[in-house]
């Protein structure tokens, strides 16, 4: 039995309020994941735009510095 069937299994065995709180937990934790990813994503755009506004320096550059 593989992890994703063993989880449904155990899911079909909850009741109602316990299926309910299962599925807030989830959604919650896939918001969270979203949020981060999309912070990442403007994380390096950020980086991107220093890097053609000429607003960094390279690490070798820094070293000397």
């Amino acid at each position: 039995m593989t992890t994703i069937s063993e989880i449904k299994s155990a899911i079909a065995s909850l009741s109602r309020e316990e299926a309910e709180e299962v599925k807030e937990w989830l959604e919650q934790r896939l918001e969270d994941q979203q949020e981060m990813r999309l912070d990442f994503v403007a994380s390096i755009e950020r980086g991107k735009n220093d890097i053609t506004a000429g607003k960094v320096r390279a690490v070798w550059e820094r070293r000397r510095a």
